[in-house]
């Protein structure tokens, strides 16, 4: 007998929404703004917070190639020792899968949010989130994240294909 299909819903990314699994990078009305440079700039102060406990900050680019809908969730991972931002480089939206932190990953609490362009996230320390999911085109993302001593592990990944999870279907 053949597992069932689940198709998660695409929410649009909210601060509110999102704040089980960490923050919402954007330049918005509710955060601390201040001018800078002369006044040809607006500071949005304090959007996120890298935790990389007593690790080093690492800033990064991935090239993300785009994927195509419907499309089923092959895996997802967590980062156990710091926190993991991601900002497209370019006004492109793209998909956030993520799940509460937790030793084992929860398929029910799976869920997926769009960010739209000029949103990031930042990933709470031990969230489960899927891999990048660009969507349209191809995006460059910045990424904001922890490097540790040489064989620290950061990264547990769980197989998640044989339970047929979907978005965009």
């Amino acid at each position: 007998m053949a597992t069932p299909r689940l198709i998660l819903p695409i929410e649009p990314l909210h601060a509110g929404t999102f704040g089980p699994f960490g923050e919402v990078i954007e330049a918005r009305d509710t955060a601390r703004q201040f001018a800078i440079n002369q006044g040809y700039a607006t500071r949005f102060h304090d959007l996120a917070r890298a935790d990389v406990g007593d690790g080093a900050v690492l800033l990064n680019v991935f090239q993300a190639l785009p994927r195509k809908l419907p499309m089923q969730l092959q895996v997802m991972e967590r980062h156990p020792l710091g926190s993991q931002a991601f900002v497209a480089m370019a006004e492109l939206p793209f998909l956030v899968v993520v799940a509460p932190p937790s030793a084992d990953l929860v398929l029910t609490d799976i869920r997926c949010f769009r960010a739209e362009a000029g949103q990031g996230v930042n990933y709470a320390k031990g969230v489960w989130h899927h891999p990048l999911i660009a969507i349209g085109r191809g995006c460059d993302f910045l990424v904001i994240d922890r490097g540790g001593a040489p064989g620290e592990r950061n990264l547990d990944e769980v197989d998640v294909l044989a339970h047929h999870i979907w978005i965009g279907a």
